[in-house]
């Protein structure tokens, strides 16, 4: 894997699961990171510091609540005022829900498509900005396999999750003259507290469906962002990838 030394990478909800997976092997090649977490925690702080001393990077925090557009607003003016450079976005954080369209409050489906698609879209439009007068940048987002496969129970999550697939196509698109890649990775079935909340049922289906009979790990899924992230993908722009073990 090619080294992303002196590169610097914004990472939401980086501080467990997948998120902290790619916070992990971002900083073992030498990536500077900004972790974009919700709240503020010791524990969290002392891990991000000890990768920091192990692998000579820089790791900051910022912290917003993604159902709360102004504190996304606020905390990222503070930092754009910094006038930082940010050569990857890493759309991560979001939030799991499964249930039966017609006894799912439209509330619900709101606070699902607020986290998964709608902060994404204003994040991105914030960091794009910095990154179109750069004139280079990397940006990923977090859709599912379930955007893709026919699953009950999918009217907020999988559909919020397929708003992320298309999204990614149309930025890639719009953001190309620009010399920035958007790409999206759709998942399986992950070794994460999200795929553990899931009902046993579910879980037994997804792993009969994947030809490795098994979930994959968020260490799977870091690697292959590492690779999206780096100029070795410098030709690949407005693809879904699926990461799900044969589904």
């Amino acid at each position: 894997m090619a080294s992303l030394s002196s590169k610097t990478a914004l990472i939401t909800g980086c501080n467990r699961g997948i998120g902290k997976a790619i916070l992990e092997k971002l900083a073992s090649l030498g990536c500077n990171v900004i972790c974009a977490t919700r709240n503020q925690t010791p524990e969290f702080e002392e891990f991000t510091l000890e990768l920091s001393t192990k692998f000579d990077v820089s790791i900051q925090h910022i912290y917003f609540d993604l159902t709360d557009e102004e504190s996304i607003k606020t905390s990222l003016n503070q930092l754009i005022k910094t006038k930082p450079t940010i050569d990857i976005l890493i759309n991560n954080a979001g939030i799991a829900y499964g249930g039966i369209m017609l006894m799912t409050p439209l509330k619900k489906i709101k606070e699902v498509f607020q986290v998964n698609y709608f902060s994404q879209i204003l994040i991105t439009q914030y960091i794009a900005k910095i990154m179109t007068k750069q004139k280079s940048g990397v940006i990923i987002n977090m859709s599912s396999v379930m955007a893709m496969e026919n699953f009950a129970g999918g009217s907020a999550y999988a559909a919020s999750k397929a708003a992320v697939a298309t999204f990614t196509r149309t930025t890639a698109n719009e953001l190309a003259p620009f010399n920035i890649r958007v790409n999206a990775i759709a998942p399986g079935l992950i070794e994460t507290e999200m795929g553990d909340a899931m009902d046993q049922k579910t879980q037994e289906l997804f792993n009969t469906r994947s030809d490795f009979k098994r979930r994959g790990t968020p260490q799977e899924v870091a690697d292959l962002i590492a690779f999206l992230v780096s100029d070795e993908a410098k030709y690949i722009t407005g693809q879904i990838i699926r990461i799900d073990g044969g589904m």
